[in-house]
């Protein structure tokens, strides 16, 4: 698929994910360096979260990941959830001590940045590249 292609097959996207389309074919994946620089040259507050960000996923991740299609990586990310919380819970119990209520809740807002974070680029993909694997990272920076 040549990148006319690409271009007009994203036309069917809002104009807020045709912007992140578009940074994403000229910038690349999140852990390449012309994407940081790119990233710190956008003017304002509001376009970097456009682009590093999904306000949407923050607050509903899992359901707006099956909603866009993401399914594989939505699973990889609740299994992943679902085990680190397995874990702690086995750790306290067995040294008799209730979950904190502050781990839980750091978590929780951990979880739901991940979703924020790895929406956009996992959307960018799926629909421009074709790409529907289980890693939910791909492409990230860590």
């Amino acid at each position: 698929m040549s990148t006319t292609e690409q271009l007009q097959g994203t036309r069917k996207y809002s104009a807020k994910w045709q912007e992140r389309f578009d940074f994403f074919d000229t910038y690349g994946a999140p852990n390449d360096p012309r994407y940081k620089a790119a990233l710190k040259a956008l003017p304002t507050f509001r376009n970097k979260l456009l682009i590093n960000g999904n306000v949407i996923a923050f607050f509903f991740g899992p359901i707006y990941l099956f909603v866009l299609g993401l399914w594989k990586k939505n699973l990889a990310l609740l299994g992943s959830m679902l085990l680190i919380y397995a874990a702690l819970t086995v750790i306290f119990a067995i040294l008799g001590i209730q979950f904190p209520k502050a781990l839980d809740n750091g978590l929780g807002l951990g979880f739901s940045c991940a979703y924020a974070i790895v929406t956009n680029y996992a959307y960018y993909l799926k629909e421009i590249k074709g790409e529907q694997g289980w890693n939910p990272f791909k492409g990230m920076r860590f």
